[in-house]
């Protein structure tokens, strides 16, 4: 199951965080300061210019947004990691997931999506009304190599603050946690499989998330036994 874009479109991932606040599971970030992030990349940017998102996570697979260019992508300055938890979507309040962030260092290879600029300010909405509901993300600006062209394009980096920022993790405690993690959005396990899956897309036969992966699976493997 994936976050569709009628979901962000009607409010209902809001009305589920709305929920998840009350129960004191996580923070909202309120429309209006989302509206404020959302308009100093835009600033940064420059009026009427077309707008690159770089997708690290299920933005690859599942963009929910309209787009007329994707390429793959590689930044310098950030690594993709398991760094946030989540008592909700693909995990749950006794059994917390784990979802990706942007973490300072290394290089980071993922997809940039290109928006028309007459678009630019409904399409980030969807974006920064998914990405950006939690505060769990800083959005910056950053540099993308492609097959083509350098550009630059927003991302979401991990903001350290945030209450669920779970630290540097070792490679075992992070594949505990995912391997028995299962929200309404399905397992945490099927996260980091899709995830896998499209770097192999990519070109990237072997690294930190194909090693994740295989110590998830000998977890399932061992579970099952």
């Amino acid at each position: 199951m994936s976050v569709k874009r009628e979901d962000i479109e009607q409010g209902r991932i809001e009305e589920v965080v709305i929920e998840a606040e009350r129960q004191g599971l996580m923070r909202r970030l309120p429309p209006a300061e989302r509206q404020v992030s959302k308009r100093r990349i835009l600033a940064e940017l420059g009026a009427g210019e077309d707008v690159w998102v770089f997708a690290y996570g299920s933005l690859m697979w599942n963009p929910c947004i309209h787009y007329i260019d994707r390429r793959p992508a590689l930044i310098h300055g950030y690594h993709r990691s398991f760094c946030l938890w989540v008592p909700l979507g693909r995990g749950s309040p006794d059994r917390p997931g784990l979802t990706l962030g942007l973490e300072p260092g290394g290089s980071c290879r993922g997809m940039v999506f290109r928006i028309a600029a007459e678009v630019a300010e409904s399409e980030l909405d969807i974006i920064w009304n998914r990405e950006m509901i939690t505060g769990a993300y800083r959005p910056r600006l950053v540099g993308a190599r492609t097959p083509k062209d350098p550009v630059r394009a927003a991302a979401f980096v991990v903001n350290r603050a945030y209450p669920r920022y779970a630290g540097r993790l070792s490679a075992n405690a992070v594949a505990d946690a995912i391997a028995v993690a299962e929200g309404g959005l399905g397992t945490c396990a099927a996260y980091l499989f899709d995830t896998v899956a499209h770097l192999d897309v990519l070109g990237i036969e072997d690294g930190p998330m194909h090693r994740l992966k295989r110590l998830v699976e000998a977890r399932q493997a061992s579970a099952r036994r």
